[in-house]
């Protein structure tokens, strides 16, 4: 329109909000693959080793199915916009595990697994469910970052009190029950280092003293989360726990990285990480016939007394080839008593060969990159820095422990997340993957509606 010969132009409409698609769809449908694959697996068992469908199968199928679906309402209802990969993962990884478990039962009938850990497995989803319904904000977790480091101390400090089981004192045992405290103490004390690193990032990052191109942070500020990294892997040392041990000073490393974004820490790390093995590689009797096994991984059968753990596992894997021989066809369990839970994965190497095996490991590596992605995608630091610890618990864990039976680096006797027998850890692992849920939830929620150009 024309007012005294100026021309006024009008304003382009605004653009639409954008609704970002919820993929819940996706995420039922992946579940249902999950739980037939499952199902496909352990009837492939049953007829490899009896000819038949085993009797259970469909109520295993259905067992796991209703667990399945339950879960992913609860994540329909509480977290709409949640990443629809990490449910379908940890239900895959944990019926692939529950049928590994099977398989190896059936060579000892006299020590059955499975039924156990179908039930600690539907306690870990249950747990899942609640979180994912009551938690309805990843922040609050943030208030209780202090007591959830004197819970994880509390935690590490029980089984001293307990007699030693293979060498390692990490099991509280009552009347025939048995918990790993560690296992829950890795999540809580994520939450701590989280919390913590988000408070003092600016502090940790600029402040203190430069040594050459080290950006060293104040005492007062580093001081306390040193303190509490410490005293839980001198805990760890004196149960001989080596494996956790690494496992938190390789959190508290990689969250150091990613709180002040110097990569100096990742240098440090390595070094320290380098020195203290090696000093606990020669001073502790226990860690020390660990190294020399793994140095010298055929030297009991030159010795005419047969093989070891580790050669055993070298020789399931070797067996297995490229395609494997068969679920319910190897011979894995000479491995001996850690055959269900240490060395679960050289089960699945022989009989799911390397194809098998490296499916396995891409849906670790899927689940770690979906931690980080929700993380990154995070603005709020503790969210971030939480999603990116959780991931990071997974990805050292598998590291070590594939590294371990392969041969790659020293045994540490820790459990394969989701795979191996081990109540307490499949009930840490489900809570992890809750938690990356809420994250997820959050980091896509916080886009939806909003305008673009």
């Amino acid at each position: 329109m024309t007012k005294a010969g100026t021309t006024v132009a009008q304003a382009d409409p605004p653009a639409p909000a954008v609704r970002l698609p919820r993929r819940r769809g996706i995420e039922l449908a992946l579940l249902v693959v999950a739980v037939l694959l499952s199902v496909y697996g352990y009837c492939a068992v049953g007829l490899a080793r009896h000819g038949t469908v085993p009797p259970g199968a469909a109520g295993y199928g259905a067992g796991l199915g209703v667990l399945a679906l339950v879960a992913h309402l609860a994540v329909r209802y509480r977290a709409p916009y949640a990443d629809p990969l990490l449910l379908p993962i940890g239900v895959l990884l944990n019926g692939l595990g529950l049928v590994l478990i099977y398989r190896l039962d059936l060579e000892t009938p006299d020590d059955r697994a499975a039924p156990t850990q179908l039930v600690w497995s539907t306690v870990g989803v249950a747990l899942f469910i609640v979180t994912v319904l009551f938690l309805r904000d990843h922040r609050v977790l943030q208030r209780y970052a202090y007591v959830c480091v004197a819970a994880a101390l509390v935690l590490l400090v029980l089984p001293i009190a307990f007699p030693a089981v293979n060498g390692a004192r990490i099991w509280i045992r009552i009347a025939g029950f048995s918990i790993q405290p560690g296992e829950f103490a890795k999540v809580l004390l994520a939450v701590f280092f989280a919390a913590y690193l988000a408070a003092n990032r600016n502090a940790l990052a600029y402040a203190g003293r430069r040594i050459w191109r080290l950006q060293l942070p104040t005492g007062r500020v580093l001081g306390p989360i040193v303190a509490i990294w410490l005293l839980s892997v001198l805990v760890l040392v004196l149960e001989r726990d080596l494996g956790t041990s690494l496992l938190f000073f390789g959190l508290f490393v990689v969250l150091l990285y990613v709180a002040t974004g110097r990569t100096g820490w990742i240098a440090v790390g390595l070094l320290l990480a380098s020195l203290g093995a090696v000093a606990v590689g020669w001073l502790e009797p226990h860690v020390h016939s660990r190294v020399q096994d793994w140095l010298h991984p055929f030297a009991t059968i030159e010795a005419g007394q047969g093989p070891n753990q580790l050669s055993q596992s070298l020789f399931a894997f070797a067996a297995g080839g490229t395609m494997g021989t068969g679920l319910g066809l190897g011979h894995s369990t000479l491995i001996g008593f850690a055959t269900k839970s240490d060395f679960i994965l050289a089960t699945a190497g022989e009989e799911l060969g390397l194809a098998g095996l490296s499916a396995i490991f891409l849906l670790y590596g899927l689940l770690v990159e979906r931690g980080y992605r929700a993380g990154l995608s995070l603005r709020d630091p503790f969210g971030r820095l939480l999603a990116v610890g959780l991931a990071s618990i997974v990805a050292l864990q598998v590291f070590v422990i594939a590294g371990g039976v392969t041969g790659l680096i020293p045994l540490t006797g820790m459990a394969m997340p989701f795979l191996a027998q081990g109540g307490s850890s499949v009930v840490t692992n489900w809570a992890i993957v809750a938690l990356l849920i809420r994250v997820s939830d959050s980091a896509r929620s916080q886009y939806d509606g909003e305008v673009t150009a």
